[in-house]
Parts: structure tokens; C-alpha cells; sequence
């Protein structure tokens, strides 16, 4: 597969100018100096320190921040780490202001070559700007510009948790754009980044097992767990909206195929949706792990903590040897030895139990038969199992033929093909309600060998279905209720089938 040149070194010139912004903290990185108990001053941790400083007084509107009170707030966070005295500290803010915004008001620069465009260029960044000055005091205040707040949102985990995301909503941008190879790059990003988060889950599952000794430790892996669970789950959601999107999108374009250009374009749709479902597919099933993780790894993983505590605990030594060798006073033996007794048992009789309903027969005259068990029920049982699973065969044929090759429709629709097509006593059947009940509790419903034998009631319909189609969902519509045959109400829903992908 032969590399596209032109598409790899794309907007080179921003990926550079955003890579120059972390030049500043380079140079402060390259400073030797020492304090007065010769120890290497950490100028690189200063300079991150005193860019959130500049952000938080962003945050609460604080536009008076100069160079004194950068001094003061490092001094103030340095707690004696660095031997420096007041005068030092106010020395050290002035030059990371001035390696952040060089004298006389010049930009920091980097030049290179760009790879795109094929000559020699400059890029120019400046982290903090000059803000308001106070002419009474001689003071001069500064503040973030963009490209210094670009440098902390940089530095921030925002990017890594909701990469995903934003690759959905550039997605989705671009499909509106008509941009369909950059669309298809952005879906093996998002690709490479699934790939990446089940790394990651594979490797806290190892920890987990590895690594739980306390109930410290436990629950902070508990709410590690919970957070990619809880992130993969809105990103499921996203999904589900996307691929709703593409599926519109990819239908507009072949009603509206005119000429070679609208074709070219339709194909290109067809391997976007083809690509983003195994994406999509491929995180579903990191949702799932997800899950297990969060359910059966770390309820092993608290129970081998108990069960480590239980063995642990040395009755003798715990107990025994430190009531008897003190000795220890009887209050104090009474409160050591409290956990470990059992509760107290009393048996009581109550007078008004007198006015309780009595038993006036003798058992021992009760006449008692002996019978075998009756094998006629099992079968009866398996019968009418059967023809249950006939029954909803029936009415899931009927759906299909309702949805006419289609591959959604409501329930109302359903319902309205029906009464037109004399269905009407399975209208009137509970059966008929209980049916899409159970494919709404069941969503979405995997059509494979697994869920066939799985789902016994269900068993008859995955076989009709799962031929043709990988998955069944079916969502509630909200605010719309339908009547069926005037004898109950239901809510509306939508039933949904992805077909199989069966390759190009």
C-alpha cells in the first residue's frame, strides 16, 4: 500500500507552530543555577508553575499580575524547597517573564523547513502579552495570550480523554464539508485511539489483579473504572447519533446521484460507513470489557482483599496475647473482645401471640399420599415453549414484511399494516405486546449462534433474522403513545436491523 505524500504532510506548518509553543519551557529547562545550598533550581517546574498561575488569575478576572506577585506566589508554593529568599524568587520571575515575552515587545520564533510547502519559514508564538500598567507604582502587568493558552490546554488531560469525541464531531464537520478522504483519515484516528483505550484497559486489569493490597488502593481503581466506563458509554451514544448521520447522509447522496462525480462521491460514503461501523463495533466491545471490569475483575479483586485480611488475622497474637499479657483493664477487654462475639440471643413469648390464629388439626392424622412425578409436565411444558417461539416467528415475518425492505419502522406502522392486512386478532393478543416488550428489554439484541441458544423464547426469531442481519435495537419514543385495537396503550418505538457487513 503505497503512501499518500501530499496527505501525511498536511498543515505541517501548524503542527510545528503548536510543537514551538513548548520552546519556552525548553530554555528555562537549559538555565544552571543555584540556590543557596547549591541545589540545581528546578526552572522548568517554574515556568509550568507560573503559566497556571496566569491562567488561574484568568479564570477569577484578577488582571493585576506582574512580576511581584509571580514572586510571591512562588515563594508561597515553594515551602522552603528551594533556598531562596524573597529577592531571589522576585530575580527568577522576572527572567521567566521575559523568556515568555522577550524585551521590547518581540515574538519568541522558530524557524524550519516546511515539508509541505518545500521552502524555509518562521513561525511566530507569543505566551504572555502585556496587559494593563500602573503609572503611579511603575508596574507592569501581563497576561496569557492565545498561544499561552493553547500551550496549558496542551498540558491539561482534556486531549487524551476526549479524543474520540472530537474526532466524532470532525467528523461529522467534514461529511457536511464533503470532505470524504480527510473524513476517512479521521476515522483511522479514531481507530488508533480505540486501539490505544483497550491497551489501557487491558493494563488496569492487570494492575487490578496485580496491584490491590488495601482499601485505598481498591477504591481508587474503582473510580478509575468507573470513568472509562462512564466515558465509553457517551461515547457509544455519540456513536449511535453518527452513524443515524452517515446513514442520512449516504441516502441524500444516492437519491441524488446525477453524474460521475455523484457516484464517485456515493462510494466514497459507502467505505466511511463501511469503516466507521467496525470502529464502532470494535468499541462496543471495548464497552463490554469495560463492564466486566467493572463487575466481575473488581468484585474478585475485593473479595481476595477480604479473604487476604481473614487469613492474615492472627487470633492469638491479635487477641489472646494482647488481652492477658497487659493485663488489660475489664472495660478494655470487654471493648476488644466485642467484635468478634456473636449477638445476643433471648428467646421471648409474647401473651398477645395467644389471640394469633391457631392450628386445630393434628398432623399425625392428616392422611398422607405418596405420588410420582408426573414426566407428562415436562413435555407439556416444552410444547407450549414451542409453539410460543412459532407464535413470535409469526409476528417478527410480519414486521419484516411490514418494513418492506426497509431497515427501520415504528411500532405504530407496524400496528397500522397490520389492521390493513387482517392481522387483527393478533392484535387483540397479549402475546403481540409482549413481543416487542421483551426485543426492548433485550436491546440491543446480537443475531448470532450465542444469543440463539441464549434467548429460548427468542430462539425462532434470531434464526429468522440472523441471516441477514447482526443487530437488533429497539428505543422507546418519547412523548407518543399508540392505541392497539382499543383494548390497551403502548409507547411508540422505533425497531431497528443492521444488516451484515459481508465485505467489499
Amino acid at each position: 500500500m503505497d503512501l499518500d505524500i501530499k496527505t501525511i504532510t498536511e498543515n505541517y506548518r501548524e503542527r510545528v507552530q503548536r510543537i514551538a509553543l513548548f520552546d519556552c519551557l525548553y530554555k528555562l529547562q537549559s538555565k544552571k543555577r543555584k540556590d543557596n545550598s547549591q541545589k540545581e533550581v528546578d526552572f522548568f517546574g517554574l515556568g509550568i508553575l507560573t503559566l497556571l498561575f496566569f491562567f488561574e488569575n484568568m479564570l477569577i478576572r484578577n488582571n493585576k499580575t506582574g512580576s511581584e506577585e509571580l514572586a510571591d506566589f512562588l515563594y508561597n508554593v515553594n515551602d522552603g524547597e528551594i533556598d531562596l529568599d524573597k529577592e531571589g524568587f522576585e530575580k527568577i520571575a522576572r527572567e521567566i517573564i521575559e523568556i515568555f515575552r522577550p524585551p521590547r515587545g518581540t515574538r519568541n520564533s522558530r524557524s524550519f523547513y516546511n515539508w509541505q510547502d518545500r521552502q524555509q519559514q518562521t513561525v511566530e508564538y507569543s505566551i504572555l502579552q502585556a496587559g494593563r500598567s500602573d503609572i503611579k507604582t511603575n508596574k507592569q502587568y501581563y497576561k496569557l495570550d492565545d498561544d499561552g493558552l493553547e500551550l496549558i490546554f496542551a498540558t491539561k488531560e482534556y486531549f487524551s480523554e476526549f479524543q474520540l469525541s472530537i474526532s466524532q464531531l470532525l467528523l461529522r464537520k467534514q461529511l457536511e464539508k464533503g470532505e470524504f478522504v480527510s473524513a476517512l483519515r479521521q476515522i483511522d484516528e479514531m481507530r488508533i485511539a480505540v486501539e490505544t483505550l483497550e491497551e489501557r484497559i487491558v493494563k488496569i486489569k492487570q494492575e487490578v489483579q496485580r496491584n490491590i493490597l488495601d482499601e485505598k488502593t481498591y477504591k481508587r481503581y474503582k473510580e478509575l473504572v468507573e470513568d472509562i466506563n462512564n466515558r465509553l458509554t457517551r461515547e457509544s451514544d455519540e456513536f449511535e447519533e453518527l452513524r443515524g448521520f452517515v446513514k442520512e447522509a449516504r441516502d441524500t447522496l444516492f437519491y441524488g446521484i446525477k453524474n460521475e462525480k455523484d457516484e464517485r462521491a456515493y462510494k466514497f460514503m459507502v467505505k466511511i460507513q463501511q469503516q466507521l461501523e467496525q470502529v464502532h463495533s470494535f468499541h462496543t466491545v471495548l464497552l463490554q470489557k469495560s463492564v466486566e471490569l467493572k463487575t466481575t475483575t473488581l468484585q474478585s479483586a475485593q473479595e481476595s482483599l477480604y479473604y487476604v485480611g481473614v487469613d492474615s488475622f492472627n487470633f492469638k497474637q491479635e487477641l489472646v496475647s494482647r488481652m492477658f499479657s497487659s493485663p488489660l483493664p475489664l472495660e478494655s477487654s470487654k471493648t476488644l473482645a466485642k467484635p468478634f462475639l456473636y449477638l445476643q440471643h433471648n428467646k421471648t413469648w409474647s401473651p398477645l401471640s395467644v389471640f394469633a390464629p391457631q392450628r386445630i388439626t393434628n398432623r399425625e392424622q392428616e392422611n398422607k399420599t405418596v405420588e410420582f412425578m408426573n414426566m407428562k409436565a415436562e413435555d407439556e411444558r416444552q410444547k407450549e415453549l414451542k409453539a410460543q417461539q412459532q407464535n413470535l416467528r409469526f409476528i417478527g415475518e410480519i414486521v419484516l414484511k411490514a418494513m418492506d425492505g426497509e431497515n427501520e419502522i415504528t411500532l405504530a406502522e407496524v400496528v397500522d399494516y397490520m389492521a390493513k392486512n387482517n392481522y387483527e386478532n393478533i392484535l387483540s393478543q397479549p402475546l403481540f405486546a409482549h413481543f416487542f416488550i421483551m426485543l426492548h428489554q433485550k436491546s440491543p439484541l446480537a443475531l448470532d449462534n450465542n444469543s440463539h441458544e441464549k434467548e429460548k423464547m427468542l430462539k425462532e426469531v434470531i434464526a429468522l433474522l440472523k441471516t441477514r442481519y447482526q443487530r437488533l435495537s429497539v428505543r422507546e419514543i418519547p412523548k407518543k403513545l399508540i392505541t392497539v385495537r382499543d383494548r390497551f396503550k403502548m409507547q411508540d418505538m422505533a425497531i431497528r436491523l443492521e444488516e451484515r457487513n459481508f465485505g467489499l
